[in-house]
């Protein structure tokens, strides 16, 4: 047994012309009804005749084109319209002449070319069928007869029906350049953030290979220091493949939607790693973790991961300060590192290499955690000091949603 709800579904796999069908054979079978017949449209003021062989002709050339209004919206308009004709010539007046402001409406709306042509064919149609219609409500016997303003007020109706398709056509333009433009900028913003993720996993790990196997150069002498060093560059190697791999579970579609942010715990790791290469660290950390503190950990963590990058790429050997300072409310972030950390006046840019850092950045790193710490309503700050160095601040409000 199907069950009702998955009807829509089912119903929408049929082909377009398949879903169409149904409304021209509704009113093709309505319009033979005795009590509808010669109780539908009328134009020209004919009297009415009983339906015959031609008036089966006629009436299906009005409604089964119906079929194809969406996919062949042009054709489906030309039939109707041959099959008005008709219906109104013989004086049939059947219910089927609602089918013609239907075609035209679904031709305003489905229609892609030509657009212009095809209300200009049909209104110069429409005048040697009116005068027709006239001349012969005029000389026939029981006919009402009726004004030129009639057959006018009859093609404004049929024109409504053409201008409402438009309007429905361009609603439905704009909604879907709407959900293109929706697209784009969600495949912005995943490859910002695809972007962000690998500079943070990778420029902290590599920096501090980097300068570990560096450092390692000038150890060939004390053995136990050279084992040391390398075995710190296998260290880093291997939590930088860590890293790598959760960030690709991330990037799987297949992959739970919970972000696993780092625990407290591993901003001390980060600081023991920054040790071993060279740098030395002060760290601090005050209050205890907030109980739900939602993405506030894992910012924080890359704030400190990022201040650490930058203090062993461009102030290497200078004494950094980490404090982290947990309350109910949110996580206050300070590093700060003596010697030459920044270009005064230009946060986030870097200044003079030492240690075998790079002369200049992207500030790729800075301006992502700005982007980061605002978005969950927080402060963030990097800046030169006046006597040398630099420090970044953040003030990040625990709880923050992911």
């Amino acid at each position: 047994m199907i069950s009702l709800q998955r009807v829509p579904d089912l119903w929408r796999r049929f082909d377009v012309t398949v879903r169409d069908l149904p409304l021209g054979v509704l009113i093709l079978a309505a319009s033979f009804v005795p009590a509808f017949q010669s109780h539908g449209t009328q134009v020209g003021g004919l009297p009415a005749r009983p339906f015959d062989a031609l008036a089966v002709v006629a009436l299906s050339l009005e409604c089964l084109p119906l079929a194809v209004r969406r996919r062949m919206p042009a054709v489906c308009l030309a039939l109707v319209s041959l099959g008005f004709a008709v219906d109104q010539l013989r004086g049939y007046h059947a219910l089927a002449g609602t089918a013609l402001p239907i075609a035209l409406l679904s031709a305003g709306s489905h229609l892609e070319r030509h657009r212009r042509l095809t209300a200009l064919l049909f209104s110069v149609a429409y005048v040697p069928l009116g005068v027709a219609l006239f001349r012969l409500g005029a000389v026939s016997e029981g006919g009402t007869g009726e004004t030129p303003t009639d057959f006018l007020t009859f093609y404004l109706a049929l024109t409504l029906a053409w201008i409402f398709g438009t309007w429905l056509r361009s609603n439905r333009m704009a909604e879907a350049e709407r959900r293109l433009r929706v697209a784009e900028e969600t495949r912005t913003a995943e490859r910002t953030r695809i972007a962000r993720e690998l500079h943070d996993v990778v420029t902290h790990h590599v920096t501090a290979m980097v300068v570990q196997a560096e450092a390692a150069r000038y150890l060939t002498a004390v053995p136990d220091r050279l084992d040391q060093s390398l075995t710190a560059v296998t260290d880093t190697g291997r939590r930088a493949i860590t890293d790598l791999r959760h960030l690709l579970d991330l990037l799987n579609p297949d992959h739970g939607t919970e972000v696993r942010t780092p625990a407290s715990g591993r901003i001390l790791t980060l600081v023991e790693d920054t040790r071993r290469a060279g740098q030395p660290v002060e760290f601090t950390e005050e209050g205890a973790p907030a109980e739900s503190a939602g993405s506030a950990d894992l910012v924080a963590y890359r704030v400190v991961q990022e201040a650490l990058t930058n203090a062993l790429k461009y102030a290497h050997g200078h004494p950094t300060a980490v404090l982290v300072r947990h309350s109910e409310k949110e996580i206050t972030v300070e590093v700060s590192t003596d010697g030459p950390g920044a270009r005064r006046g230009s946060p986030g840019t870097p200044g003079p290499s030492r240690g075998g850092g790079s002369p200049g950045g992207s500030g790729r790193g800075l301006t992502g955690l700005r982007e980061r710490v605002t978005v969950l309503g927080g402060d963030f700050s990097a800046a030169g000091r006046a006597g040398g160095g630099f420090v970044v601040r953040a003030r990040i409000p625990a709880g923050s949603p992911s």
